[in-house]
């Protein structure tokens, strides 16, 4: 994983602004990867949610991140240079042969795959994450892992951002080893509540606490959790 950022780097992770060397114009050399996947759901829904999750990844740490997503497939050379990559969308999700193994050996090699369930993928995914790890099924993730600390304190897990089914927020795992390489986010939608304020009219605290999730999902996986 070429774009993976050293554990140093975690020394610098604080809730502050980055700090700006004197004299040298700072270079953002991360991003997140925005998941064009087949079977016809709309993987560019919430397209203002990326920009701003990495903006407030941006002012809240010192990572150096830039200022938009970039969209990659997973037969696309560009997906190994991603530490993190995000999917969401309200339709179907389909992986051809090839794909199911490239982001296996993506996801076993240090890769990172947060899942987003946007209302509507939930079967497709489920169905399509198994073919990639038939032997690891999702396991929701305990209270106590790192993902729901790293930067935000997060005691009671994923946020509920909307209502969906009216069924509590969880999140969901695949571990490799020890390490957690895919996390769902399952009947909440951080996406909504990372989009610009009137685009859903969420309440101020409400999409706070989706950008503390996020942005501890982004740290835990380009540093914590490597």
């Amino acid at each position: 994983m070429r774009a993976i950022v050293s554990r140093a780097v975690v020394l610098g992770i604080a809730c502050v602004a980055p700090v700006q060397v004197v004299g040298q114009e700072a270079r953002p050399t991360l991003t997140i990867g925005r998941l064009h996947y087949g079977g016809g759901g709309d993987w560019y829904a919430n397209p203002s949610s990326l920009p701003n999750l990495l903006a407030e990844i941006g002012r809240r740490t010192s990572l150096p991140v830039a200022a938009r997503e970039q969209v990659v497939t997973i037969t696309g050379p560009d997906l190994w240079d991603m530490p993190f990559i995000y999917m969401t969308g309200h339709g179907n999700v389909l992986f051809s042969d090839e794909e199911v193994l490239i982001l296996r050996r993506y996801l076993e090699n240090g890769g990172f795959l947060h899942a987003d369930d946007n209302y509507g993928m939930d079967e497709s995914f489920r169905r399509e994450i198994a073919r990639v790890f038939p032997e690891r099924p999702l396991v929701e993730v305990p209270l106590d892992h790192p993902v729901y600390s790293v930067v935000y304190e997060m005691p009671l897990g994923i946020p509920k951002i909307h209502e969906h089914d009216g069924e509590p927020a969880q999140g969901f795992g695949i571990f490799v080893g020890n390490r957690l390489a895919v996390f769902y986010s399952y009947q909440t939608d951080l996406g909504d509540g990372w989009e610009d304020a009137d685009v859903h009219g969420d309440p101020a605290d409400v999409r706070e606490l989706a950008f503390k999730m996020g942005v501890n999902l982004y740290v835990f996986a380009v540093v914590a959790g490597q």
